[in-house]
């Protein structure tokens, strides 16, 4: 196994050999070789000039939700940006975010200074860049309502500011998913409201996913999207898999569209209970499930969920 050591001239923070579910929401993930959280843009830069030079592989992690590591591990650097890149600045209606930013921190700090648009983030747990890069949303809301642009850096380590069209926002999906771009800030349009109202419709929705899903216990979040108009969740109940198991993951019995890790499962143990979903509503509603869910490869690279269950599917 090759060993990997970064240079001294970097000013974030380095672990090795840690444990990658530590920073998975699901709680599931080996070792990674390196762990790196930046202390601001010019190092996560130099950072990644030093890994493409020397071809070792790196993989952008935020708050580790909709996202699953695998049980092998990382064979290269996880630059975590939870915590890190955390500016904020605001200019009337005009907020500038960094990508690091908890999506969770940021709606209450708007809806404390009037300002709406947010209300739909209470609860989600991500960064900004990672809200970004799913177009998170819920409630009838989502990023692409908010985000005007966004500030990122090239593989070529030049930065730039994409917006508008280029921003390719559908559901659960944006461009970023299709290059190879690293999201470093955002710039969101908000609404002047009143704090007291702003705050209410926060806490409501908060609440409700309290009531709803199975909230504090590990998941990633909603395995799989929505096949509008129907909803997957109902496709699932209807189906009777809540509480089906699969080793040490179930689907839950107070959300049918969650997958809690409940007993140490593995990312084999998730793969296989997505494969029997899928294959079950395929039986039941004659639809198939598309998972929402991001897989991170030992080599770094990322494939969606739906392109690993089509691999895991033909074995």
């Amino acid at each position: 196994m090759r060993t990997i050591t970064l240079p001294n001239t970097l000013r974030g923070k380095i672990t090795y050999d840690e444990m990658t579910g530590k920073y998975s929401t699901w709680r599931i993930g080996g070792k990674a070789d390196v762990m790196y959280e930046p202390s601001d843009v010019e190092d996560v830069t130099n950072l990644l000039a030093y890994l493409r030079a020397e071809k070792i592989p790196y993989f952008i992690l935020g708050k580790g939700s909709n996202l699953m590591f695998p049980d092998e591990g990382i064979r290269g650097v996880v630059i975590k940006m939870a915590d890190a890149l955390t500016n904020l600045t605001e200019e009337g209606n005009t907020v500038t975010v960094g990508a690091g930013y908890s999506l969770v921190k940021l709606a209450a700090k708007m809806s404390r200074n009037g300002l709406s648009g947010l209300e739909f983030a209470a609860g989600i747990p991500a960064t900004v860049g990672g809200a970004v890069f799913m177009n998170a949303g819920a409630h009838g809301g989502e990023m692409a309502d908010v985000i005007s642009r966004i500030h990122v850096l090239r593989p070529d380590g030049t930065d730039a500011w994409f917006e508008g069209e280029s921003l390719q926002f559908s559901y659960r999906h944006s461009f970023l998913q299709d290059e190879e771009l690293i999201c470093l800030e955002a710039e969101l349009t908000l609404q002047s409201g009143d704090s007291e109202d702003i705050s209410s419709v926060l806490e409501k929705n908060k609440q409700y996913r309290k009531d709803t899903q199975p909230y504090g216990e590990p998941s990633c979040g909603s395995v799989f999207k929505n096949p509008r108009p129907l909803f997957a969740a109902k496709l699932i109940e209807d189906a009777g898999l809540k509480g089906k198991r699969f080793g040490g993951v179930k689907v839950s019995e107070k959300h049918a569209n969650f997958i809690v890790n409940d007993q140490q499962g593995t990312a084999e143990d998730v793969l296989n209970l997505m494969v029997y979903i899928q294959k079950k509503i395929e039986q039941t509603a004659m639809v198939t499930l598309e998972p929402e869910v991001q897989v991170v490869r030992p080599d770094c690279s990322t494939v969606s969920a739906a392109e690993a269950l089509r691999i895991f599917r033909k074995h």
